[in-house]
């Protein structure tokens, strides 16, 4: 077997793993492709679920997973098998030679260009296990539903609380010599619980996640907090139609950076399907506005040495002062425009948007008067035209100070209005995924009540 060098995006590597993407690229390279791309993962963990103070589930994970692609010329063709034994790899290959010999061709079809590949290994620490038995696991649940169950006489029921941690082994690699393997934890604690009063029953949840088990949040806190945000929607109002400034809580205020995402992502643009084609160099948010990519942060939850192409990533501004720098491009993608790849296969690295100086309240004094909104739901955005619309809850302010709950009310709007609209980002920063922004407040919006 070839040797090559294995550049380490996290942890330690599997031999097993890296040994199986090297043997399926040289198998390809003996059926005659031109060019190949293999990747295998193999995921272990346990999601433990506890309900009303019993042990309801345990499920365990442990499986994976080789995908291979091949180019022939100009035509491509892909198979993936979840044995990794010799023979499996094999009839995996050729399955993916054969579709390719029945494929259209297309000019835009290759590997990534040789000098963008990731050339040098990182320590972003994403390997942090938690070592925790099953015991201690079932206490540790048992202790944040009980936290949220007993905090007020008004949660009545529990739709459970639970304990996950997974181990991600991976390799990567192509015909040009890439050779990508490591490993990467995640861990969460999440609760949920229901409440009523004679107006009718809400639920709500919490939940903390982290590579690191020491950065989660206490299960106790966790409990509290899903309960407190389950009461806060009890005696849930209407409210009118109006057209007033929103404000988007944290966890839900990434949402909108994701759909800005999807404008500005390859596949949208050189399908005509994006509301933002042609946008490099304009202005999409106001001047204060710094959107970037944060791929190397340490423990990060979106952190990587590299895309899912094998291409470096960096850190880089999306935005500055408010104008679209970039789009997020794959090579695939990248020579459909006639650009470069951005080394944004797969998505974006801890995508930020730079937060302000005002906390959570802060900023709903700023707001004075609107809607606070903490969930929203349904499919009603239109990426090629930027039309929004969706169900949301929340709270209605007025004089800076949250006065009720509202429920069965529709936002809309136009996504490059909204984001011209963009009053101010909050401190209250979000860390628990790999989109990281405070609460977002708009200037206006329309709001559909009774």
């Amino acid at each position: 077997m070839q040797a090559r060098s294995i550049i380490q995006d996290s942890g330690s590597a599997n031999p097993d793993l890296a040994n199986a993407v090297v043997y399926a690229l040289e198998f390809a390279k003996r059926m005659g492709t031109s060019g190949a791309v293999a990747g295998v993962s193999r995921t272990s963990g346990y999601d433990l679920t506890v309900r009303m103070g019993e042990l309801e589930t345990i499920e365990h994970q442990n499986g994976g997973g080789l995908g291979i692609t091949v180019f022939m010329g100009l035509r491509k063709g892909s198979s993936s098998t979840s044995d990794f034994d010799r023979q499996a790899i094999e009839d995996t290959v050729r399955a993916a030679a054969s579709i390719a010999k029945y494929t259209a061709e297309d000019s835009c079809n290759g590997l990534p260009p040789k000098d963008r590949l990731v050339s040098e290994t990182a320590d972003l620490e994403l390997d942090l296990p938690w070592q925790i038995d099953r015991d201690q696991a079932l206490e540790i649940a048992l202790s944040c539903e009980e936290t949220a169950l007993s905090s007020d006489s008004r949660i009545v029921n529990s739709e459970g609380a639970s304990i996950g941690t997974s181990i991600q082994d991976s390799a990567f690699g192509n015909s040009d010599g890439l050779l990508v393997a490591g490993r990467k934890t995640r861990h969460s604690i999440v609760c949920s619980v229901i409440g009523q009063t004679d107006s009718g029953m809400q639920t709500d949840y919490w939940f903390s996640a982290s590579r690191d088990p020491g950065a989660l949040d206490s299960p106790q806190s966790i409990g509290a907090m899903a309960a407190r945000r389950t009461l806060r929607r009890l005696d849930a109002r209407k409210i009118k139609t109006c057209s007033v400034p929103v404000l988007f809580e944290a966890p839900t205020a990434g949402s909108l950076l994701k759909n800005f995402v999807g404008a500005i992502s390859g596949g949208a643009l050189y399908r005509k399907a994006s509301f933002l084609l042609d946008s490099l160099g304009q202005q999409i948010f106001p001047e204060k506005t710094r959107i970037h990519e944060q791929p190397h942060l340490k423990r990060g939850i979106g952190s990587a040495v590299c895309d899912d192409e094998g291409v470096a990533t960096e850190t880089c501004d999306i935005v500055t002062d408010g104008v679209l720098q970039k789009y997020l491009l794959s090579s695939y993608s990248a020579r459909k425009l006639g650009l470069e790849t951005t080394g944004n296969a797969g998505g974006t690295f801890n995508l930020t948007i730079d937060p302000g100086d005002r906390d959570f309240d802060e900023m709903v004094k700023l707001m004075n008067k609107g809607l606070l909104v903490t969930h929203t739901m349904g499919f009603g955005i239109n990426q090629v035209t930027g039309d929004y619309s969706q169900g949301a809850s929340g709270f209605w302010v007025e004089n800076g100070e949250i006065q009720f709950p509202v429920e069965e009310v529709t936002i809309a709007g136009n996504l490059r209005d909204m984001f011209r609209s963009l009053v101010e980002v909050g401190n209250d920063v979000d860390y628990r995924t790999g989109v990281r922004t405070g609460s977002i407040l708009l200037s206006n919006m329309a709001v559909a009540g009774e």
